[in-house]
């Protein structure tokens, strides 16, 4: 594409006759000219061709699993159909104290791949492993210290305090706002206009002294 460019800018540079014309044609002619030079030397295509067979088709995200644990183990369950006839080097996983990302690659012409990121408590890596099973592959976080695991990740642990500390609450009328505000952002539009007609009704009811408490 820069080499296209610069012909153009060339052809028209051997036509323009007046001479603020020619020097910025000619500004933009060294301007390409030094892109050119600068751009990285093309990859040979058979070393493209030998990374693309190598890698499979295209990358696919895991997003479905099951979990358990033991007294010393976090255990990671996932289906793939097929996995137990792949060379043992084309299933990887890398372990950090708080993570493990899976690549599992050219199953049936596809690479997956699962990343957990911010676990909920440290794990070893060296004591982490990896097991291959029919048509599951086991990932086996060694866990720092034998306890008892109320979730996977941090980002799990957040979100379900979150959730309780929007229902528990010692006011009550407090907890039914939140659990409208929550339907309300999550509603579709029929949700959205029962719970304004639901609203105005009840402050039409407050302000003629039916009802003490604001929903």
């Amino acid at each position: 594409k820069l080499q296209k460019d610069l012909e153009e800018v060339k052809e028209l540079l051997a036509k323009a006759t007046r001479k603020r014309i020619r020097d910025v044609l000619l500004t933009e002619k060294h301007k390409l000219e030094l892109e050119i030079k600068n751009q990285p030397p093309p990859k040979p295509k058979d070393a493209t061709e030998e990374e693309k067979s190598s890698l499979g088709g295209y990358t696919v995200k895991i997003n479905n699993y099951a979990w358990d644990q033991s007294d010393k183990f976090i255990k990671i369950y996932i289906s793939l159909t097929g996995v137990q006839k792949l060379p043992a080097e084309n299933v990887q996983v890398n372990f950090t104290e708080r993570s493990f990302d899976l690549l599992v690659k050219n199953l049936n012409g596809k690479n997956y791949t699962m990343t957990f990121n911010n676990l909920l408590k440290p794990i070893s890596v060296e004591g982490s492993s990896k097991k291959i099973k029919t048509d599951t592959v086991l990932v086996m976080c060694k866990k720092k210290r034998e306890e008892k695991w109320e979730c996977l990740t941090q980002v799990e642990k957040e979100s379900k305090e979150k959730e309780k500390a929007a229902y528990d609450t010692s006011d009550p009328s407090e907890g039914l706002m939140n659990l409208l505000k929550k339907m309300y952002a999550e509603g579709d539009d029929e949700m959205k206009r029962t719970i304004n007609k639901a609203w105005v009704e009840s402050r039409e009811k407050q302000s003629k002294g039916d009802i003490p408490m604001d929903i």
